[in-house]
C-alpha cells in the first residue's frame, strides 16, 4: 500500500505521458519538443508543464478539470498510448480480441489516463526534480530516464521513465513511469487485465469511458 501511495503522489510530474482537444484560450502556445533525443525530451517536456502549472495556477483552482487540457497538451504528444493501452491488454488476452475491440479501446484507454494523470497532477506543489546525467545512445530501442524528487522534510523519491524508439517514425516516446521500483503499468496492467479476460475488453472499454469524464477535483 506504502508504494502504490508513492506512486500516486509523484505520476503527475512528468508523464504522461499521454492529444485531443485545444486548450483555452487564454494559454500560452505549446512548444514543439525534439522526440530525437530520449533523455533532453524528457527534462524540456517536464520544465514547459510545470511552466503551465505555474503560470495557471488560479485558473487551475476556479476550474481543476484544466489540468486535463494541459496535460493533452503538454505530455500527451510524448506518450506512445497505443503501446502502453497494448501492454496493458497482455500478450493472453490480446490474441482473444478483435481489431476493432483494440481500435476503440486505445482513445478509452488514453482518456482514462488522462484523468487518473490529472487527479494526481492536483499533488503539485513546485517540487524539485534532479536528472540524471545523460547516457551515450548507440543501438538502444528503450532507455530509462532517471530522476530524483526532492521535497523538504522528505527523503528524495526515485523515479524513471521508459522511453521507447519507434521503429518507422525513429522517434522516442515515453510508454512507463517506475517509481521506487513500482511500475505505473505493470499497475495499470493488473487493474484491467483479469477484467479483460474474465467480461472482455468491449467490457472494459466500456468502464474506462465511464471514469474518463469524471471531475477533477483538489482535495482538501
Amino acid at each position: 500500500m506504502k508504494k502504490i501511495n508513492i506512486i500516486n503522489k509523484v505520476v503527475w510530474l512528468f508523464t504522461g505521458v499521454w492529444i485531443l482537444f485545444s486548450v483555452a484560450a487564454f494559454s500560452a502556445p505549446t512548444e514543439k519538443v525534439a522526440k530525437d533525443n530520449p533523455y533532453s525530451m524528457i527534462q524540456k517536456v517536464a520544465g514547459l508543464t510545470f511552466k503551465r502549472f505555474a503560470d495557471e495556477q488560479s485558473l487551475i483552482r476556479e476550474n481543476p478539470n484544466l489540468i486535463k487540457d494541459i496535460i493533452r497538451e503538454e505530455l500527451l504528444p510524448y506518450i506512445d498510448y497505443k503501446y502502453s493501452a497494448y501492454k496493458v491488454i497482455g500478450a493472453k488476452n490480446f490474441k482473444k480480441t478483435t481489431a476493432q475491440e483494440r481500435k476503440e479501446f486505445i482513445p478509452a484507454f488514453r482518456d482514462y489516463y488522462i484523468t487518473s494523470l490529472a487527479q494526481v497532477f492536483t499533488l503539485y506543489n513546485n517540487q524539485k526534480v534532479e536528472f540524471a546525467p545523460e547516457k551515450k545512445l548507440t543501438k538502444q530501442k528503450i532507455v530509462s530516464v532517471e530522476t530524483l524528487v526532492i521535497e523538504p522534510g522528505r527523503d528524495p523519491i526515485s523515479i524513471s521513465f521508459r522511453v521507447r524508439k519507434n521503429k518507422k517514425t525513429k522517434e522516442w516516446k515515453a510508454y512507463d513511469m517506475v517509481a521506487e521500483g513500482i511500475s505505473l503499468l505493470d499497475s495499470k496492467q493488473a487493474e484491467l487485465a483479469s477484467i479483460i479476460r474474465q467480461k472482455g475488453l468491449p467490457h472494459v472499454t466500456e468502464m474506462l469511458k465511464q471514469k474518463s469524464v469524471k471531475n477533477i477535483t483538489f482535495k482538501k
